[in-house]
């Protein structure tokens, strides 16, 4: 594995590979019908032509998208490509040119990429944002890859950032909505996560006190409860905000917890009990989004897991068809859950790195801060919902607020075989026979987009 190089120093390179020597001067595939809510807010997307680039076509994207990254420079043959580029008229191109933006830190070389990214696009020149303005209408209109996609994706990224050689190969994944979170990956062996590092550093078997020596912790500071065969564990968000990734036992179970701050998401899923022949994944933050949500990864296999559904994606887990199941995550107040279980424990103080960011209502306040394309309009983008899959297979969705208003007044909570009930304060999903469902809470925008065919309580 290559040595880590900072964030700031990928930016310094990427400034001097992308920001110097700037240069001055088929049939159409019918599109599927998009919802009404997708042409108000994006408009009627392009047409698109199917099938492999004409040889010209191909040879310009290798001058401008790769040549460019992989000889560290862009100069007049890449401006001369970038042009040929442009006039094709084919919106699938705007993929890599949303990859590259996301990199480029020259503030001229990003409007011109964008410029040839709105032309092929036929939406309006970005002065502003010009990654998420050709990102979004490319995701909203799901305008198809180009060929050779992965291939090209691939080698702009493994290029850029080291340690992701691994994580770009052919999978169950759509490479389209992969992104560059802005930190770099986390593959420190398991259990030397104390060891500082320039990622977003998990924890592995992180230590904990009892609740009387949680003295750091304010009743109303909320915490992600979960409790397994009696033994009930809390994970402070202000640990999670840092270290967005645990991997733990509780109540003699292997656990894997992904916090996903952009989504508003703590889940935990079990990481034993696997089919013969499998070890245990170890969990671990890939530096990278999709949609604004966490891409997580098996440090043991390398398999890429949709942080989701815990579906492995690529790799040998994919192959063995593993999908880990869900526990109960409640989100609540520390005073909530120490008073519902008294006998909790909690992680140590320490874990959080000596930081207090509680990013929740201030960096992401007004909605997503990457590119997400279309959210179901149901909801508002950031309601807090609880995310359940029924015994029957179906994702359903109840509004926190909503649910937890109706059981307060005694009113039933239920959907197909589901019923919602107040756990310290919070909420957690059972089925018919009392027993868990493996709920969670999360953002609408995050919960709708992973499972699109949910249902919304009350229906």
């Amino acid at each position: 594995m290559l040595p880590y190089r900072s964030v700031k120093s990928v930016a310094l390179a990427l400034y001097l590979m992308l920001g110097v020597g700037l240069g001055l001067g088929g049939a159409a595939m019918a599109q599927s019908q998009l919802p009404d809510h997708v042409v108000s807010q994006f408009g009627a997307p392009p047409s698109v032509p199917a099938g492999d680039l004409p040889t010209d076509l191909a040879q310009a994207v290798q001058v401008a998208f790769v040549d460019s990254i992989t000889q560290s420079g862009w100069g007049p043959d890449q401006t001369i490509a970038l042009e040929t580029i442009k006039v094709s008229g084919d919106p699938r191109l705007a993929w890599i040119i949303s990859d590259l933006l996301r990199f480029v830190t020259n503030r001229d070389l990003s409007l011109t990429l964008a410029d040839t990214g709105a032309a092929l696009l036929q939406v309006d020149a970005p002065r502003s944002n010009p990654w998420g303005a050709i990102t979004d209408p490319l995701i909203a209109w799901d305008i198809p890859a180009p060929p050779d996609y992965l291939a090209i994706k691939r080698q702009i990224f493994t290029t850029i950032i080291p340690g992701w050689d691994q994580i770009f190969v052919d999978g169950d994944v759509d490479w389209r909505l992969v992104s560059w979170g802005g930190v770099l990956i986390d593959d420190r062996p398991f259990d030397t996560t104390d060891e500082r590092c320039n990622c977003i550093p998990a924890a592995d078997n992180p230590a904990t006190t009892d609740a009387e020596g949680a003295t750091w912790l304010q009743d109303d500071d909320i915490i992600f409860g979960i409790e397994i065969n009696g033994e009930a564990r809390a994970y402070p968000r202000q640990i999670m905000e840092v270290r967005e990734m645990v991997n733990d036992t509780l109540g003699g179970r292997d656990l894997g917890i992904p916090y996903c701050t952009l989504c508003g998401a703590a889940q935990a899923y079990f990481t034993d009990q696997l089919p013969a022949g499998i070890k245990r994944p170890v969990l671990r933050t890939s530096g990278l989004l999709s949609r604004s949500n966490k891409v997580m990864y098996d440090l043991t296999s390398w398999s890429v897991f949709d942080t989701f559904t815990g579906e492995a994606l690529t790799g040998p887990l994919a192959q063995a068809g593993i999908q880990l199941d869900q526990a109960t995550v409640v989100t609540s107040t520390w005073g909530a859950w120490k008073a519902a279980y008294p006998e909790t424990t909690v992680l140590a103080e320490y874990l959080a790195l000596g930081r207090d960011p509680d990013f929740r209502n201030t960096r992401d306040a007004n909605g997503p801060i990457f590119p997400v394309g279309d959210v179901d309009p149901r909801l508002p983008i950031q309601e807090d919902i609880i995310g359940v899959i029924t015994p029957a297979g179906q994702p359903v969705a109840f509004p926190r607020a909503l649910a937890m208003a109706a059981l307060q007044k005694g009113e039933a909570v239920t959907h197909d075989g589901v019923t919602l009930a107040i756990d310290a304060g919070g909420l957690r999903a059972q089925g018919p026979d009392g027993g868990d469902l493996g709920s969670h809470q999360a953002f609408w925008f995050a919960w709708s987009q992973f499972h699109p065919d949910t249902v919304l309580w009350p229906q």
